[in-house]
């Protein structure tokens, strides 16, 4: 199970890191289920929400800075 939940949490960073996909949208992508639950997840397992993350690790997108 933690496997699991590892492999998840990995591909949402990846998603938060290079895309511009909605919070809502990452967890139903990664598997996590509803965004609440995947903010406590993350937040639980990385140390900071997935919005700080973004604005923190986030890719320049387009030639603008991904804003959360």
């Amino acid at each position: 199970m933690r496997w699991l939940l590892d492999a998840r949490l990995g591909l949402a960073r990846e998603l938060l890191e290079s895309s511009d996909m909605t919070v809502e949208s990452v967890a139903r992508r990664c598997g996590l289920g509803t965004p609440a639950n995947f903010r406590t997840l993350f937040k639980a397992h990385v140390g900071v929400p997935p919005r700080t993350y973004r604005e923190t690790f986030a890719v320049v997108l387009a030639g603008l800075p991904v804003n959360g």
